[in-house]
């Protein structure tokens, strides 16, 4: 397990440099990550660390031979739309024991190739801060060109990283110029990164490393970018980008616990706990047990400020449907931060669930008047335009924050599920399409697929796409039961029951809609005694509940109906549901009430003559549909 790690000045020093270096490298997001953990450790353990790095804290120079660049499969600079956020993180030193692929890797690199590449970084220094001034304004090629005869591998990961950016500029304007073209591609096409992936192939530089496995992710390479990740991790762990490709290369909880055993580091290095509650949260899979991590990560031990945390807290209380702690996360967070917009949607969407229609309005405007071409912003927008019943207007901020960012997964889904409200379903089709383009891994998209297509009456369609759903997330109720009916829509009731059944498994003890849904399919198949098992759970959770005998009158009058026919029929327990029904003011009062007379005629010649058979009397009721 290793020792349990300690953050201290050296966890500040390690994230100074991080800072330093993705900063270097023009990776913004990554570089505005790092700084932001810095300030949420406690004052006591950011003091003294200029005689820790000076004394090297780091088994790794300040130069490239130890560092794994930052940044995110599609970009890292704040202008260009990304899959996936990238940014920098803690991480612990020193050496581990880990999966064989380390070994012949440490955290540093010898004395000698240290010097030698301090040498060159020195050498290089103008046309690095020359490229630097470029990427900051976005002039690629000028970047690549100024950095054609630099020597370091700083330079190097640069100029590898610019032509990837002006590849990436170029395939979205080609990409665009076929919008609504039947030969555009699901996304746009970067023709050159098999070339790139040339260039860093015989590299061992943790940066040059991640550019590998980024390379390597976007050729749909996955099992070799997740062994290059791992590999710039072991060079330089802070680099939290690498680790949010990572969890992109993942498809499910299983994996990530495969995948969290070779990772070189302790088991408690609050790196790892960060990139597990992350990972699943992407998969939105979050349990307790993350919940907890990131109560752990906020301690006065870790990072007990950082908003970062507060707000993957947060995401982690949404995706656990606990909307009240969730929302009171995200008050605290902005009570500290008030012009934080990272995660605003996901805000937006619980105050959208919870129905807060005063204070969704109020964070739309205030946002939309600091700051109009951020997404997550036109995502807050459209969502408060939604609750309101605007779906036209909804539709268009949700456009505007796809315009802004492609890969916005978020956007995508929730104009989709516009279109479906204006029952405009071809073009609720589309925008899910492009949620699945976007990430095959997102139920969301798939799930909307299934309903769009169902309100075509297209149910095998919906099918495909309802399974599709529930293979990404195999406790969800609303997934199982919308499999469910659409078998019974196509007739297919044996398997439309087995639905139900595995939506029950996590469903909540109270509920009785599935319990009514299984007992009248049961019924409709002429399997009676599954049938009444049903309906009797549905009356005992109702009676435990105390709930108002209307609700469960039809399966009293099914059970008393099933044992008043069958021989050796409970008719004691028939008696008993009828007087409840019998007594009561609901709609089958009459029936309850003849049904009561002929039972306790019955119960009498039972007690005169024990050897009569009972049930001749009463006919079984066709199935009643539940509520």
């Amino acid at each position: 397990m290793g020792s349990v790690y300690q953050v201290d000045a050296r966890t500040a020093a390690e994230l100074r440099l991080a800072t330093k270096e993705c900063s270097e490298r023009g990776l913004i997001i990554a570089t505005k990550w790092a700084s932001e953990l810095v300030l949420a450790l406690p004052l006591s353990k950011r003091k003294d660390t200029k005689d820790s790095d000076s004394q090297g804290a780091f088994n790794f120079s300040t130069s490239t031979p130890a560092r794994a660049g930052s940044l995110g499969p599609t970009t890292s600079f704040s202008e260009v739309p990304s899959p996936m956020p990238t940014q920098v993180m803690v991480q612990e030193p020193g050496p581990r024991t880990t999966h064989p692929a380390f070994t012949h890797r440490s955290y540093g690199q010898p004395a000698d190739v240290r010097a030698l590449e301090n040498e060159f970084e020195k050498q290089d220094a103008d046309m690095l801060s020359a490229a630097r001034a470029f990427i900051d304004s976005r002039e690629f090629s000028r970047a690549i060109h100024v950095l054609k005869d630099g020597r370091s591998a700083k330079a190097r990961f640069i100029r590898v990283y610019s032509k990837f950016m002006a590849g990436e500029k170029k395939a979205m304007r080609d990409w665009h110029k076929l919008d609504n073209n039947r030969l555009q591609p699901p996304a746009p096409v970067n023709k050159i990164l098999s070339d790139l992936l040339d260039e860093v192939n015989d590299s061992g530089d943790s940066w040059l490393l991640f550019l590998k496995a980024l390379f390597l992710s976007r050729l749909s390479r996955r099992e070799e970018a997740i062994e290059c990740a791992l590999l710039s991790i072991a060079g330089f762990p802070w680099n939290w980008s690498c680790w949010t490709l990572l969890g992109s290369c993942i498809g499910d909880g299983e994996e990530l616990s495969s995948l969290l055993q070779l990772i070189p580091l302790s088991p408690t290095h609050p790196l790892v706990y960060m990139f597990q509650i992350k990972t699943l949260s992407e998969l939105h899979q979050p349990t307790e047990n993350e919940l907890a991590l990131c109560d752990r990560l906020l301690s006065r031990d870790f990072f007990p400020s950082s908003v970062w945390l507060m707000s993957l807290r947060a995401c982690v209380l949404y995706h656990l449907h606990e909307f009240g702690q969730a929302e009171q996360q995200f008050e605290k967070i902005l009570a500290i931060d008030p012009y934080r917009i990272d995660d605003i949607d996901i805000y937006s969407n619980i105050l959208y669930v919870t129905d807060n229609r005063l204070k969704l309005s109020r964070l739309a405007h205030e946002f939309l008047a600091f700051e109009k071409d951020r997404p997550e912003i036109c995502c807050l927008v459209g969502n408060h335009y939604s609750l309101r019943a605007e779906h036209e207007k909804a539709v268009k901020y949700f456009r505007r924050a796809t315009q802004l960012d492609r890969t916005y997964l978020s956007a995508w889904t929730l104009m989709g599920h516009e279109y479906v409200e204006m029952k405009n379903s071809h073009a609720a089709i589309e925008a899910y399409r492009r949620a699945v383009d976007v990430n095959r891994k997102d139920y969301r998209a798939w799930y909307g697929l299934g309903q769009a297509y169902e309100l075509l009456s297209m149910h095998h369609y919906s099918l495909y796409y309802y399974q599709r759903a529930t293979a990404l997330r195999p406790y969800d109720i609303r997934l199982w039961q919308a499999q469910g009916l659409c078998y019974e829509e196509i007739g297919r009731r044996r398997e439309a029951i087995e639905c139900y059944k595995r939506a029950l498994i996590p469903a909540d003890p109270h509920e009785i809609s599935i319990n009514l849904k299984l007992a009248n399919l049961y019924w409709s198949l002429d399997d009676l005694a599954e049938a009444v098992a049903y309906h009797r759970r549905v009356v005992e959770v109702c009676q435990a509940d105390l709930r108002p005998i209307q609700e469960y009158a039809k399966s009293c009058l099914q059970v008393a109906e099933y044992h008043m026919k069958i021989p050796d029929g409970d008719l004691y327990l028939a008696k008993e549901y009828l007087e409840r029904v019998a007594t009561s003011n609901a709609e089958d009062v009459m029936k309850a009430t003849e049904l009561l007379k002929v039972v306790k005629l019955d119960i009498q010649a039972k007690e005169q003559n024990p050897d009569t058979v009972s049930g001749s009397q009463a006919p079984v009721a066709s199935p009643v549909e539940g509520k």
